[in-house]
């Protein structure tokens, strides 16, 4: 399939790498683009050969928000009965192998949004959060009082919304909306790095923490813990686990089979 407004690419170390591409209008979030990003997540999700992927907008920008011009023409009938990029975004959230955000530049509004989507988020010295949409008379809509609000707490994530402020890549890191901050012009292959180490990881064990981790934000903390007992009891039957211990104390790296 040829994408208009993404690229994707398959590296040789497990590793996926959708790379939003209209950078034109600073990787604004259209329904097309979102189509291509949904696609390309659902054929990493399906390729065993692919470990982790990593989501981008380049090194200039990130994405600076929803197709203005495109929800201008919106209104709440065909909003609402067309459920306006909900089938785009579940995709996202719905994805069984671990996606790293690489944020340089403008990460605002739906780019904000879909940063938070992904498992790990990382930027570099660039970057700026924030949600806008106060500003054009609307709020955010693909999680931004949600996902914001758990990842940084209420008393932040009210200011952000309510005011339209962005921060920068340290007050990120700071509130907690990144996992580290990178040299300007490093965050993809840095990124590129991380998703390279899970992906040679003992990958049914990775699907097991990443849905017990997601868990832990949907549950209560007993509920969560009965549920991480569990996996992990799951884990002692792969030949991963095996191997994983006989690598450990025989002083080797591991070779994991996935199974």
């Amino acid at each position: 399939m040829d994408n208009k407004y993404i690229i994707v690419e398959k590296l040789e170390n497990g590793v996926g790498v959708i790379t939003l591409n209209r950078p034109e209008v600073y990787n604004a979030l259209c329904t097309a683009l979102l189509d291509e990003v949904s696609k390309a997540i659902n054929d990493f999700d399906s390729d065993e050969l692919i470990g982790a992927v990593v989501l981008t907008g380049g090194n200039k920008v990130f994405a600076a928000g929803a197709d203005i011009k495109e929800l201008a023409k919106l209104d709440f009938a065909s909003a609402y009965t067309s459920e306006f990029v909900k089938k785009e975004w579940l995709t996202l959230e719905k994805h069984t192998k671990p996606i790293i955000a690489a944020v340089a530049g403008f990460a605002l509004g739906g780019g904000c949004e879909m940063s938070l989507l992904c498992d790990i988020t990382i930027c570099d010295t660039t970057a700026k959060f924030g949600q806008p949409e106060i500003k054009i008379g609307t709020m955010p809509g693909a999680g931004g009082t949600q996902r914001l609000t758990r990842a940084i707490g209420k008393s932040k994530s009210m200011h952000l919304c309510l005011t339209g402020d962005m921060i920068d890549a340290n007050e990120a890191k700071s509130f907690g909306l990144v996992s580290f901050v990178y040299e300007e012009g490093t965050v993809i292959d840095e990124a590129i790095k991380i998703a390279s180490k899970i992906a040679s990881m003992s990958q049914p064990v990775v699907r097991l923490i990443k849905e017990s981790i997601n868990n832990a934000y949907e549950s209560s903390l007993q509920a969560g813990l009965e549920s991480e007992r569990k996996s992990f009891y799951t884990t002692l039957a792969l030949e991963d686990r095996i191997e994983g211990v006989n690598a450990f104390v025989e002083k080797r790296k591991a070779s994991f089979l996935n199974k």
